[in-house]
């Protein structure tokens, strides 16, 4: 017997999800299957109709011409992600929804694209490109890992706090040291990978967020997790 449905939607799959980032859903279907909860996957792509009753959010990357094609409908659903994020739903952006989910993204030409507001923070687009392994230190999740790949370099406003904080890598900008950013529920990272293979941690909150927001609980079940902690360990010893 299932404990519950958690409805979970990926926002743009088809324009944002240049980098594996679908892997993430994968991660948080299995892991709530094996928790004893099922996952039902909606999808909202440019031009369909937001659905209603969701209860996890995923967004992934894209380059500057998918956040452009994407643009006027992520402007149309603002409100209500808004709503939902000020509601307490768990939301997992990386990258170029990452930025956009900031007040705007400046692109290296000087196009400016306006973001939707959740999180306090610009970014501005770049000739420096920063690419490669990533190891962050966050108070909340432990050591984090994964792989960079953006040349938009973002700074963080007092409305939000760090990810984490790098020791391996270069993270939101190459001058600040700081990765991601965190507000209410929401994860955001410029971490691929994909980011939840190894970092069951994160995708256990996002899980235990949605669950208690619409069951009241979170009845997790004692998970082997020695496969993604093996995976941890080679990727902290991979060069930069």
């Amino acid at each position: 017997m299932s404990k519950g449905t958690l409805n979970i939607l990926q926002l743009y799959p088809r324009e944002m999800n240049i980098y594996g980032d679908w892997g993430n859903v994968l991660v948080l279907k299995q892991r709530l299957a094996w928790h004893g909860y099922t996952a039902n996957i909606l999808e909202h792509s440019a031009g369909d109709t937001f659905p209603e009753d969701i209860d996890l959010i995923i967004g992934g990357g894209g380059q500057d011409s998918g956040q452009l094609v994407i643009q006027q409908d992520l402007q149309a659903i603002a409100p209500k992600l808004r709503e939902l994020a000020e509601d307490g739903l768990p939301m997992l952006v990386i990258c170029g929804l990452y930025q956009l989910f900031g007040n705007f993204f400046k692109t290296h030409d000087g196009t400016v694209i306006p973001g939707i507001g959740i999180l306090d923070l610009e970014t501005h687009g770049t000739n420096e490109r920063l690419i490669g392994n990533v190891v962050a230190d966050s108070e909340e999740f432990g050591e984090i890992h994964g792989y960079e790949n953006h040349s938009g370099q973002t700074r963080l406003g007092p409305g939000v706090r760090p990810l984490g904080t790098v020791t391996k890598g270069a993270g939101n900008n190459s001058q600040d040291g700081h990765e991601g950013a965190r507000h209410l529920n929401v994860v955001a990272s410029y971490l691929h990978g994909s980011l939840l293979p190894k970092n069951p941690a994160i995708a256990d909150f996002l899980l235990r967020k949605a669950a208690e927001r619409k069951f009241g609980a979170f009845e997790p079940a004692d998970l082997d997790d020695s496969l993604a902690d093996l995976a941890r360990r080679h990727a902290g010893a991979r060069p930069r």
